[in-house]
């Protein structure tokens, strides 16, 4: 069957009203997304417009990716400086940006060694392959266990999505990796009873994001802490959601009184520019020696250098105290819609990562409720069929917040009956 031109694309065809180049995407593009029929035009700041003009207030941004809204103009003004300048010379080279990145990343972080790759999937990759490696040089080929938790997501490769606690990402692929280990999330005396001197590394993210915005507790996270101390495995902090400013500090682990052995971070990193970052010890690090692993675009510079100049915004004190007081009046704004209605069973999260669950006659019907908010001009997330995800860019303004829960607040009524 013949597809629509390059030509045609954004054209309406005035016999079906309505029909614009998102049909195309359905017969070109593989059909594993479902994205919605709004075509996206132009944003900024916290406001999206798409391709017939209608604006919407974006608390997506492009699922906790657009640290900084659209078209911030000092990301506009780094891409375009280092894109006249040269794009790509892979690891055959290094180049400034990537150096400036990876010293702006030790100098803010726990870490002395940084890998670049261009997505959260891959840099998880990256940690756990480095995890068992540095388990198995430094203490046997039987120390291979990676401990992982139900409901956790670390991205879509066949390792890091096997040792993500969601069968129905992980089955129907063939065999699976082995020696993964999944337990409760939260359950200190589970995790206690799984640690061992075969464990290599213990991975979770310290607020489980696609798995219902669910925060570990800090007995939790220092007794994953305690445990790998104690037996010799890495603790792997899975920051990808959480990181670049989103919890109210540059990355959670600040917050919770433990330092990871590995860090991962991507999304906000690059405030929409695709990067990824592996942080970790000198020390871990020796066990990726060359040929070990790689990415031929990790690094790129002009990735590099938007999340240079992001960083240099979002580690600045008062950007981090303003996310702390944006997330306090999104949850007191998502505290009286509950008054009003009934809807949430529950908020949680931390920073500008938001999770209400639902209940009564919303309970489950976390699509419909975020189909009709879109149709009123409202982006938000979902985690789960029961879970509102609000994820805005750092950068939203406090009008916004309430608008944008007072449109959540029309929705809700709108969507009561089933």
């Amino acid at each position: 069957m013949a597809l629509h031109s390059a030509e045609a694309l954004g054209e309406k065809n005035p016999d079906r009203p309505g029909a614009t180049d998102r049909e195309v995407y359905d017969q070109v593009m593989v059909p594993n997304y479902a994205p919605m029929t709004l075509i996206p035009d132009r944003g900024e700041g916290s406001v999206l417009w798409d391709t017939d003009g209608k604006s919407y207030l974006d608390l997506a941004a492009g699922i906790a990716v657009s640290a900084l809204g659209h078209a911030h103009p000092a990301l506009v003004e780094a891409l375009a400086e280092q894109a006249g300048k040269f794009w790509h010379v892979s690891n055959l080279l290094t180049n400034r940006p990537a150096i400036g990145l990876a010293q702006r990343l030790i100098d803010l972080t726990f870490a002395e060694r940084v890998f670049f790759a261009n997505s959260g999937a891959e840099v998880n990759e990256a940690a756990l392959k480095l995890a068992r490696r540095h388990s198995i040089e430094q203490h046997g080929e039987e120390k291979t266990e990676i401990i992982a938790f139900d409901n956790s997501f670390h991205g879509r490769t066949f390792f890091t999505v096997c040792v993500g606690g969601q069968q129905k990402y992980s089955d129907g692929f063939g065999p699976k990796p082995g020696d993964i280990a999944h337990l409760p999330f939260n359950d200190v005396a589970a995790l206690g009873e799984a640690v061992s001197d075969r464990t290599a590394a213990v991975i979770l993210e310290p607020v489980q994001g696609e798995g219902g915005v669910n925060p570990a507790t800090p007995e939790f996270i220092r007794a994953a802490r305690d445990l790998c101390t104690r037996h010799g495995a890495s603790l792997i902090l899975d920051e990808v959601q959480t990181g670049v400013g989103r919890s109210g500090t540059l990355f959670m682990y600040e917050q919770l009184g433990v330092t990871p052995d590995i860090l991962t971070s991507a999304k906000g990193l690059g405030g929409g520019f695709p990067i990824g970052a592996m942080m970790t010890t000198a020390a871990i690090a020796e066990s990726l020696q060359v040929g070990t692993h790689g990415s031929t675009f990790g690094g790129n510079p002009m990735a590099c250098a938007v999340a240079s100049r992001l960083l240099d915004i979002v580690a600045d004190p008062a950007l981090l105290e303003s996310v702390r007081e944006k997330s306090a009046l999104l949850r007191g704004e998502l505290a009286r819609l509950q008054d009003q209605h009934g809807a949430f069973e529950c908020i949680r999260g931390t920073g500008l990562l938001l999770g209400a669950e639902l209940q009564g006659p919303w309970r489950n019907r976390a699509r419909d409720v975020l189909r009709q908010c879109t149709e009123e001009g409202l982006l938000i997330l979902m985690a789960g069929d029961n879970v509102l995800r609000f994820a805005p860019a750092l950068t939203i303004g406090d009008d916004q917040i309430r608008r944008a829960v007072g449109i959540l607040g029309d929705a809700l009524v709108k969507t009561a009956d089933p």
